[in-house]
């Protein structure tokens, strides 16, 4: 008789961990998504706090005697709250872009989306240079004396302009070419010689040039992901790409331009690769190739490009065709008279003719990663950690980790060689851009809150600072 009472307690001693056994599991993930959701806003607060501790810093030293030469450093700008008639345009953008982009980028068909994408950036860089007024934030933005449309005028013959133009890099000669102008090889001056020429000369066709063509990142990032990593990376990258922050120095500054370039050569490259399209292989190595003459820099974008050759393993054979399309392009130009390097070698001793000269590197050298965290937004960093996090552990989606690491890459190495103290903000857009490519490492829903997050931050600098550049 003795065992009868133990029955029932060894009867319903199972039952307390039955539940427990099956919610144990629910209950992992969701403190996963809790830890991986405080380790994003961790990351994005570091970046906020790196830029404060700039703010400051730079501050304190001019206070001290010794300026660092950015009036709202670490930014090249003035301080100067304002609102101007972009200001409703662009927080009706922001405001359409964060309530419905994510759901229009999951729903509609490919082709449509990457129209709305290239239309959405369009309008969001119109409309933040449009804070500026019209004739400050448009029309007059190239036309001072430290831009390329001084120098328009001036060329008369381009081949004579090319034979010619490494001797007039160097400062403190009666006919050395202005601050942009020798701070770049000849291809940037083309370009607006070029639009002259066809009859469309003047600040304003060349202003809303360099928005149309750096609007094109909103299509050629998302068409990039799509072909490196999958058809979800694309669309979830397009709302951050339309949206992105550094907008603000694609209109306008020929630096938008460039970024419109090379993010145009590098999705032709991964079209031609994964399609086995020669024709889109070689047209990317042309774009990319003459990316090498619109700023010396460039040549990072190259960091990205081998990235994209990694992720689509299958078409390298077709990468070779894009270097021969690079290959024209460095050939024409060496044919015509210019020397890259030479022309790389002179504007290394111009660069330190100028500010560079004085800005300190011990405070640049942190300093431009809290810049271009602006340009990038606080998404920026949750994908860099994100991304980290997925290198670590060889997840899928490998495009989605491996070009904003790339990026970031890139962006290091410009920033150790002290050739970019100051103005990073639009100096890096090409690199920076590319890191919302990793925008499908984060989820859905807190995705939606980020995207937020970088219209707050692009409504609140392009109205409390006057931006120079």
């Amino acid at each position: 008789m003795s065992p009868a009472p133990d029955r029932p307690a060894a009867r319903m001693s199972p039952a307390p961990d039955r539940p427990a056994a099956r919610m144990s599991p629910a209950l992992d993930r969701a403190s996963a998504r809790m830890s991986r959701a405080r380790a994003d806003r961790l990351a994005a607060a570091g970046a906020a706090a790196l830029f404060v501790v700039a703010a400051v810093a730079g501050t304190l030293l001019g206070l001290a005697g010794h300026p660092v030469h950015a009036g709202a450093a670490p930014l090249f700008a003035h301080w100067l709250p304002h609102v101007g008639p972009g200001t409703p345009l662009a927080v009706a953008v922001a405001v359409l872009v964060c309530r419905y982009g994510p759901w229009l980028a999951a729903r509609l068909r490919w082709r449509p989306l990457l129209a709305v994408s290239y239309l959405t950036a369009l309008a969001w860089t119109l409309s933040l240079a449009l804070v500026d007024g019209w004739q400050r934030g448009v029309a007059g933005r190239l036309t001072t004396r430290p831009e390329y449309l001084t120098e328009v005028p001036g060329v008369t013959s381009v081949p004579a302009m090319l034979r010619g133009f490494t001797g007039r890099i160097l400062d403190h000669q009666p006919d050395s070419w202005t601050t942009h102008v020798a701070g770049h090889p000849p291809g940037a001056l083309l370009v607006f010689v070029g639009l002259d020429r066809l009859g469309l000369a003047g600040g304003a066709w060349a202003g809303l040039l360099c928005v149309a063509v750096g609007a094109l990142t909103a299509v050629a990032v998302p068409a990039t992901m799509r072909l490196t990593a999958s058809e979800r990376a694309g669309r979830a990258a397009a709302p951050f790409v339309a949206l992105f922050p550094g907008a603000i120095w694609v209109g306008v500054s020929a630096d938008g331009l460039f970024a419109g370039v090379t993010a145009t050569g590098i999705a032709l490259l991964a079209y031609g690769m994964a399609r086995r399209s020669v024709p889109a292989a070689v047209t990317g190595g042309l774009l990319l190739g003459a990316s090498g003459y619109l700023s010396y820099g460039l040549v990072l974008i190259f960091v990205i490009v081998a990235a994209v050759v990694l992720a689509v393993p299958g078409g390298r054979r077709l990468a070779w065709w894009a270097a021969a399309g690079a290959a024209v392009v460095v050939a024409a130009f060496t044919a015509a008279g210019f020397d890259w390097l030479t022309g790389y070698h002179l504007v290394t001793r111009r660069y330190y003719q100028g500010l560079a000269a004085q800005r300190p590197y011990a405070y640049w050298v942190w300093a431009d990663l809290a810049a271009v965290a602006v340009a990038a937004g606080p998404m920026g960093a949750v994908v860099l950690r994100r991304a980290t996090r997925a290198l670590r552990r060889r997840t899928v989606l490998g495009g989605a980790w491996l070009l904003p690491l790339a990026a970031a890459t890139a962006i290091l190495a410009a920033d150790v060689s002290g050739y970019s103290k100051a103005e990073v903000e639009r100096i890096w857009l090409p690199f920076a851009v590319w890191l919302m490519a990793g925008a499908a490492l984060v989820p859905g829903r807190p995705r939606r809150h980020w995207l937020i997050a970088q219209a707050t931050v692009a409504l609140i600098v392009n109205h409390v600072l006057f931006t120079v550049w």
